[in-house]
């Protein structure tokens, strides 16, 4: 066994190699880029280089750069991880021509498959079935719509060096297939640098089931079961769960048996995993799963299949590409109870999903469950990589039980203020569609409208009022008679506000009108921030909690009128002008504070008398930023 082993990439995928590694006394060595200099990876691993900087094409990508590291720290292996080189052929025989250790596939293994319509023949050639369609060399658009029109519409028109949903297009009828079909040839090109396509017949109601396989250099090769990665948006994994749910002993059998051969097919080493397309329309059956493609490398989701298992994937990785056989032969490999993973992305449902980046000011997650990550608290998040920043993964008896567990999970996240995917993964979890099993690729986009966020809860609204008002510095109000009697105005209110009943609060931008409690309810985490503000943490969602500066109907809005920033920010919108007619509620100002917009609403119906700063103006917390003049 090799002593020292250098991880090409980063983040969470380095910080799983490195736990395997240090559980068998393996050195560690992590390489980084200029963004990435205080990140988790680098302060875990026994050793660090900097290998450039932030974009990934002059550090993680750059071959020459890694093998220069694994030089100049010694390192004896290399693992690639996965994305960035993990299936790049010639970098791993470079690996191998240094005289270093390749944790992964032979480099020919890579070849055979990293081409869709190659791979495909090759797969029809070992008797493993194919989706029906076309993968032949002629390019033109008069063969490519003929084979179209052959395979019959709808069709799904593939680029040949595609992944990650690129150069994908359906297309639904004949007259649409020259548009399709250009688009898809650009994506590829732009993203591949291949144009090349092959055509596949659409499947309605598809789900997505891959094989996990092993091979050694022994000639043995082994499957550890399905995993059912079918909850997907725009092709990007979102949960995943071994085993697969419907899956009966015969269609389990035909399909293993078929990632097996095709592993075989290309004298396949080390871990991989055998994507399949079903045809859910009527479950699952052995005659409606066919082979999709191949991924030669570790994969994402592999936690649920180590978890049913109870094999150390990357631990097999490693004695494989040391030489040594296999730990276990197929009869030995268990299959217990039900895994599923959620991926947690730094992105913002409420916002088209947009990635949310910047620092994780503040990071919990479960302690009850396997978490697999690469940030901690007061980290970056970057722009320049991808937005997963952690997989929560559970384990238990019955696919309910788990389904049940990864939701409670999902529900206890608290990030802030980067906004993440974790109160949508508990809505898909719940949703009684997926509890049933009855899920397809097209899931989410289908329910999506089922699957946003809730509100902030009336419980949780007084809770959160209420942890505002405690956490308010004293104050003493020059009228001791009058409801606002300890309000702060930077701070909020005190605990023994006196004669009013109700708070008036900003909650996410928008106004909100609470009653008063002296005990709280419980429900939700509450996290104190500075000016006078909140978050609370509730189902998986941060809600930013903050006090009006005076006692009105809309938010930020003043009695007199005036609209005043709840906090500082800058001004991104002033959807109405000075003399404009206005009714209450209606938005007057926006403002971008914490990567979030609030809108400044009219507390009444009026006049705008005056908008006192521009589209793209900073501002402070506080300022009177418009004024409203009550109808006559």
């Amino acid at each position: 066994m090799f002593k020292s082993v250098l991880v090409a990439n980063r983040g969470e995928i380095a910080c799983r190699v490195f736990r395997t590694a240090r559980r068998m006394g393996i050195r560690t060595i992590a390489v980084y880029s200029e963004a990435d200099a205080k990140a988790l990876h680098v302060r875990e691993a026994d050793e660090a280089v900097l290998i450039g900087p932030a974009a990934a094409r002059e550090s993680y990508l750059d071959a020459t750069k890694v093998l220069a590291a694994a030089k100049a720290t010694g390192a004896e292996a290399i693992h690639p991880g996965y994305g960035f080189l993990s299936e790049n052929a010639d970098f791993a025989e470079a690996v191998m021509a240094a005289g270093l250790v390749w944790i992964g596939p032979p480099p020919a293994s890579i070849r055979a498959m990293g081409l869709k319509d190659a791979a495909k023949k090759l797969m029809i050639e070992a008797g493993v079935p194919v989706t029906p369609g076309y993968q032949g060399e002629a390019q033109d658009v008069a063969t490519l719509s003929a084979e179209a029109a052959r395979i019959g519409y709808p069709v799904l028109i593939k680029a040949v060096a595609g992944g990650g949903g690129k150069g994908m297009r359906k297309v639904d009828r004949a007259g649409d297939f020259a548009d399709g079909l250009a688009s898809a040839q650009r994506e590829g090109q732009s993203s591949f640098g291949d144009p090349r396509v092959l055509i596949e017949s659409y499947i309605t109601r598809p789900r997505h089931i891959e094989v996990q396989i092993f091979g050694d250099s022994h000639g043995s090769v082994v499957h550890l079961y399905e995993r059912d990665c079918s909850l997907q948006r725009r092709h990007q994994k979102v949960i995943e769960e071994a085993p697969a749910p419907g899956m009966d002993a015969a269609t389990r059998k035909a399909v293993t048996d078929a990632a097996v051969r095709a592993a075989r097919a290309v004298s396949y080493e080390g871990a991989g995993t055998i994507e399949f397309i079903a045809d859910a329309s009527d479950g699952l059956k052995a005659d409606r799963i066919w082979f999709m493609e191949m991924n030669t490398r570790l994969q994402v989701e592999h936690p649920v299949t180590e978890a049913i298992t109870g094999v150390d994937l990357v631990e097999w990785q490693f004695r494989v590409a040391a030489g040594e056989p296999m730990p276990l032969k197929q009869a030995d490999i268990p299959l217990n109870g039900w895994a599923m993973e959620a991926r947690l992305y730094a992105e913002d449902p409420a916002n088209g999903f947009m990635p949310s980046i910047g620092r994780l000011e503040h990071f919990r997650l479960p302690e009850d469950v396997r978490i697999d990550t690469g940030v901690e608290e007061g980290g970056e998040v970057s722009q320049f990589y991808d937005p997963m920043i952690a997989k929560l993964i559970v384990h238990a008896k019955t696919r309910e039980e788990a389904a049940e567990a990864l939701a409670a999970a999902c529900s206890e996240v608290e990030v802030w203020p980067i906004r993440t995917n974790a109160a949508f993964a508990m809505k898909c979890l719940e949703h009684p569609r997926f509890v049933s099993g009855d899920i397809d690729t097209g899931f989410i986009a289908t329910e999506e409208a089922d699957l946003a966020a809730e509100p902030l809860s009336a419980m949780g609204l007084e809770d959160a009022a209420h942890y505002l008002r405690t956490d308010a510095e004293p104050d003493v109000s020059e009228d001791p008679g009058s409801p606002w009697d300890g309000w702060n105005g930077s701070r909020g209110f005190r605990a023994n506000a006196a004669a009013s009943t109700h708070q008036h609060l900003v909650v996410n931008g928008e106004s909100r009108t609470v009653p008063m409690r002296d005990e709280p309810h419980a429900v939700i985490s509450y996290l104190p921030l500075t000016d006078g503000a909140g978050v609370a943490f509730e189902n998986g969602s941060a809600f930013e909690i903050r006090a009006f500066a005076r006692a009105g109907d809309g938010g930020g809005a003043a009695s007199d009128g005036s609209l005043r920033a709840p906090m500082p920010g800058k001004i991104v919108a002033t959807p109405v002008k000075a003399g404009d007619a206005v009714t209450r509620g209606q938005p007057v100002v926006v403002l971008e504070a914490m990567k979030m917009e609030h809108a400044l609403v009219a507390p009444f119906d009026g006049v705008v008398g005056e908008i006192a700063f521009a589209v793209g103006d900073q501002v402070g917390a506080d300022t009177v930023l418009a004024t409203v003049e009550a109808a006559a």
